[in-house]
């Protein structure tokens, strides 16, 4: 075992295989898929530069500290062990985490917490962080998937293989180069990329899937229907055609996160099982 840190490229490669060899060694561990931190660095981020820290064995990373800047005073810092490591211990790499974070992290951060996992719990009430926001993860197998629906009149569902030269949808909220920062993601598959537009092309709901063909899971982050398109049955055709089409790519098993009832209704009406409630715990870097 080697304790190593890599900024940039380097450690979105090491916490991609950090988390897949998470989920492989257990069905619905942890919070995160490794494409959650593949859509992370869906723009430039003062995170980017910071020196990441991994504990590697011959097989790859074992344990490592994820540290990510929302904006530069808004932070989060996720600890990760691969169940049923030996080495390092949780508490070894807390430490770590606490350092981290007080060596690079400025104003405040979040750790995000399974409400299961009572050991993490305790280490972060101890540190004084207090309970924040919180948010759902849910579960399904591809098999149970529901029939795709398709969008309502008026409307068209397109994928990014059939824009390749337009601009991207998610540009508003994720910057103009959203685009190509997802091309450089290695789990990230234009065909997954839908959107839906109006007859005469305006982009009004999208919504990313991400297949890992490493976990054979399926992930979908994000799902966005512009305010004034809601309860039109958008959101229901694009993540039916999402679904349907992680599953052909050999997804399954598939998961989303939520946070509000109307998207945990939505959710679960398409087959979606929640399964852990995930806490976020706040605290100010200058408190540690």
């Amino acid at each position: 075992m080697r304790e190593v840190e890599v900024p940039g490229d380097q450690a979105l490669t090491l916490a991609t295989a950090l988390l897949q060899r998470v989920r492989l060694s257990e069905a619905e561990a942890g919070v995160w898929e490794a494409a959650d931190v593949q859509w992370w660095s869906r723009k430039a981020r003062r995170s980017d530069v910071v020196d990441q820290l991994f504990w590697v064995d011959d097989d790859g990373p074992v344990a490592g500290i994820l540290l990510t800047s929302w904006a530069d005073d808004v932070w989060q810092c996720d600890p990760i062990i691969v169940p049923g490591a030996t080495s390092p211990s949780l508490n070894e790499v807390w430490a770590g985490a606490v350092a981290q974070v007080r060596r690079h992290a400025a104003g405040s951060f979040e750790v995000p917490v399974r409400d299961d996992d009572r050991e993490l719990r305790e280490l972060v009430d101890g540190a004084g962080l207090v309970a924040g926001e919180r948010s759902s993860i849910a579960w399904m197998d591809a098999i149970d998937r529901p029939r795709i629906d398709t969008p309502p009149e008026g409307f068209v569902l397109v994928d990014r293989t059939q824009r390749p030269g337009t601009r991207h949808p998610m540009r508003h909220r994720n910057g103009d180069q959203v685009g190509e920062r997802l091309r450089r993601c290695s789990l990230y598959d234009p065909a997954l990329d839908l959107a839906i537009e109006t007859l005469d092309g305006r982009a009004v709901a999208y919504s990313l899937y991400w297949f890992d063909p490493v976990t054979k899971v399926g992930l979908v982050e994000p799902v966005r229907v512009e305010d004034e398109y809601h309860r039109r049955g958008l959101a229901r055709a694009m993540l039916t055609t999402g679904i349907d089409r992680l599953a052909a790519n050999g997804a399954r098993h598939l998961k989303i996160g939520f946070e509000s009832p109307p998207a945990a209704a939505l959710y679960q009406s398409i087959g979606f099982h929640p399964a852990t409630r995930v806490t976020f715990y706040g605290g100010h870097v200058d408190s540690l």
